[in-house]
């Protein structure tokens, strides 16, 4: 079973997901909106981290749907509602419920996983003729010119770092193609890029994802102390705007 970088147990790791929710989850929202799940349907989130996708889903598809939620850890769930399952799973093991989900879902959950080509075939192998997938990643595009200089040598190291790790940052371009060599069809996407500055919730986020792997990133040998206080200096500086991460939102249709 694959492990989190970020493991469910550290300190503060709570908080993190749930501001991760609070920025991502309107974007993901709104796509799972357009491709029109409704009640009676069935739905899977992979990779669920605190639930509350998979919580939304279980309000839309109500009454006579049902959700299935699934992460390598289920401690940091939040929320249960009526039909939402939670299984514990990693999607590199094989389908979940062949053929058994109207939708299927998963956010920023390849780009860490060492095989993400056979987990995207292990999704659409889930999806039911006719059902549709979403798939949500990062692409780090951005920050190949972000600055100041101190800023770009931190995300130079932070992709260094990512890349010792087996984790894709560049994941989000991929999605396309792979899903169109899986024989889907009406496959479409856009890509979404928050602008923010320092003190702001997306500065927040950085700051504690850099404070739960500062160890880590320091022992790496890419980073020292004073390129990370520089960084988060920055995220403390309302008068600084930069941008980060290019989502990369991708659906489609099993005939």
């Amino acid at each position: 079973m694959s492990e989190y970088v970020l493991d469910h147990h550290l300190e503060g790791e709570g908080r993190r997901l749930a501001l991760m929710s609070r920025l991502l989850d309107p974007m993901h929202r709104r796509h799972l909106g357009e491709l029109g799940i409704g009640p009676g349907g069935k739905a899977l989130e992979v990779g669920c981290g605190n639930g509350s996708i998979a919580a939304w889903l279980a309000a839309q598809v109500a009454p006579g749907g049902s959700v299935v939620g699934v992460d390598l850890d289920l401690s940091l769930i939040a929320t249960r509602a009526p039909d939402l399952e939670f299984r514990q799973g990693d999607i590199l093991a094989g389908p979940v419920d062949p053929g058994g989900f109207d939708l299927v879902t998963a956010r920023a959950v390849l780009h860490h996983l060492a095989d993400p080509e056979l987990a995207i075939a292990n999704l659409v192998a889930s999806l039911a003729r006719g059902g549709a997938i979403l798939l949500i990643e990062p692409d780090f595009l951005p920050v190949s010119v972000a600055g100041p200089p101190p800023i770009r040598e931190f995300w130079d190291g932070w992709l260094a770092w990512a890349g010792d790790q087996g984790i894709d940052y560049h994941v989000g371009r991929s999605l396309a193609p792979r899903l169109a060599a899986l024989g889907l069809e009406q496959i479409e996407g856009t890509a979404e890029t928050a602008v923010y500055n320092g003190g702001s919730r997306w500065a927040e986020y950085w700051t504690e994802t850099v404070a739960e792997l500062r160890g880590p990133l320091v022992g790496s040998g890419h980073f020292d102390d004073g390129l990370i206080d520089a960084f988060l200096a920055h995220c403390a500086d309302p008068g600084w705007w930069t941008e980060t991460i290019s989502f990369t939102a991708v659906r489609a249709r099993k005939s």
